[in-house]
């Protein structure tokens, strides 16, 4: 269970995760960020390893529903490989369905999404294709490995440009997943206060976290102050 802090604001976003294929297990910087950031919580999308698209938007839907209205604060989605698609399907379908006006997503942090079009290297991840017609209506950042094996490098790049996000390199780090001996991901969770209104305040303190290495973000996150 995430941590509830007392100076929680009512302008604080609830954090929602959401996993992609067969889930985020024990080791995985989501779930280890679910443990120990406020309002951090994971989306159960179900069919895990049998995803449907509408499926999946239709219970992210939700989530995000009962996430803003139950606590009247806006969300940020917290995403990772498959999730980000369906990150991107939801936005599309709420804009077809009422426009972006009232959007309780405030910003979206999309962590090594997959390859659903072209080089694909798992047939169900073309269940998600194509990419949605339309920009985000909120603010991104797409997260990309050098060595995905679920993405080329470029191709990340392009999706981030198609949904109008910033874009990070996180070096050559596999998938960005427990298999890549991240940990908590540091990187990340100095990202993710990018798209926060103010920064978490995290236990382990910048002396632990650093600065981030300039070569890893883009001209448009240093325009921010990454």
């Amino acid at each position: 269970m995430a941590h509830e802090h007392a100076s929680t604001r009512r302008t604080d976003p609830v954090i929602l995760t959401v996993p992609g294929l067969a889930n985020s297990g024990p080791g995985h910087w989501q779930t280890l960020w679910e443990q120990t950031l406020p309002d951090c919580h994971r989306v159960d999308l179900g069919l895990w390893d049998d995803p449907h698209r509408n499926t999946w938007v239709n219970k992210l839907a939700l989530a995000i529903q009962r996430a803003h209205e139950g606590a009247g604060r806006p969300v940020v989605l917290v995403a990772h490989s498959l999730g980000c698609h369906a990150v991107a399907w939801w936005a599309e379908y709420e804009r077809l369905a009422s426009g972006p006006k009232g959007q309780p997503v405030v910003g979206a942090l999309l962590v090594a999404p997959p390859d659903v079009e072209h080089e694909v290297r798992d047939r169900r991840l073309t269940r998600f294709a194509p990419l949605p017609a339309h920009e985000l209506p909120f603010p991104a950042i797409v997260v990309a490995s050098r060595d995905d094996p679920y993405a080329r490098f470029g191709t990340s790049r392009q999706m981030a440009g198609h949904w109008g996000a910033r874009f990070a390199d996180a070096g050559a780090v596999g998938h960005i997943n427990a298999q890549s001996g991240l940990g908590e991901w540091s990187f990340g969770r100095l990202l993710l206060n990018r798209l926060l209104p103010r920064p978490l305040s995290l236990e382990e303190g910048p002396a632990r976290y650093g600065p981030v290495p300039r070569r890893f973000i883009d001209p448009a996150l240093r325009r921010l102050g990454a």
